[in-house]
């Protein structure tokens, strides 16, 4: 029987989250743009109580790491982590790419471009051959990624930056069930989760 596990996703301007037990799948989400540390642990808590679960029953809880948000994906992390400490579950972390890679194709019987519009300019990008749940990113202007789709036969293109290269429209909602099943596949000794930015955060601290 499988162990019961949280996952969770503040990477964008959703905040969701999922509960899978005995293979049921609860799930919660809102479309709030900010406050996610404010909404974040009444969802949870929502959810483990619908499912007649207490928090130290999870052996593991998941969370989006990005690329996305810089304070709603440090939130999700954060959130993780401390959940994780207080429960003696193991938090995992699972990239934005790779979730939306499953996503768009789940037999991963396809190549899949998955990309990030990271806004001024910037992409960044994973191309996930078949078979393949993990892949290199790249990182770079919006020429480079058309570069990268053109050398490749018939991709599935998913992921906030897909129109900029002739893909379809992108679906925001968060890739909650293939964030529960990678979050299974990893590995017993998966580092803590850390947040994966696009760029490094605007605010600097001032000069005294």
């Amino acid at each position: 029987m499988t162990q019961p596990l949280l996952v969770i996703d503040t990477v964008g301007p959703w905040c969701a989250a999922a509960l899978d037990v005995a293979g049921r799948l609860h799930e919660a989400g809102a479309e709030i743009g900010r406050g996610h540390a404010e909404v974040l642990a009444p969802m949870v808590e929502g959810l483990l109580t619908e499912a007649g679960l207490a928090a130290p029953e999870l052996a593991r809880i998941g969370v989006n790491t990005g690329p996305g948000s810089f304070a709603g994906t440090r939130v999700g992390v954060a959130f993780a982590r401390g959940l994780a400490l207080s429960t003696g579950a193991q938090a995992v972390g699972v990239g934005l790419l790779p979730a939306l890679a499953l996503r768009a194709c789940p037999d991963a019987d396809r190549t899949v471009l998955a990309i990030h519009d990271a806004k001024r300019g910037d992409y960044l990008w994973s191309v996930f051959a078949p078979g393949e749940t993990q892949a290199p990113t790249e990182r770079g202007p919006l020429s480079a990624a058309q570069t990268t789709a053109a050398a490749i036969a018939h991709p599935i293109v998913t992921g906030s930056g897909a129109e900029a290269i002739d893909g379809p429209p992108f679906d925001p909602a968060p890739p909650l069930a293939a964030l529960v099943s990678l979050t299974r596949q990893a590995p017993a000794d998966a580092p803590p989760p850390a947040p994966i930015y696009a760029r490094p955060p605007d605010a600097k601290p001032a000069r005294s």
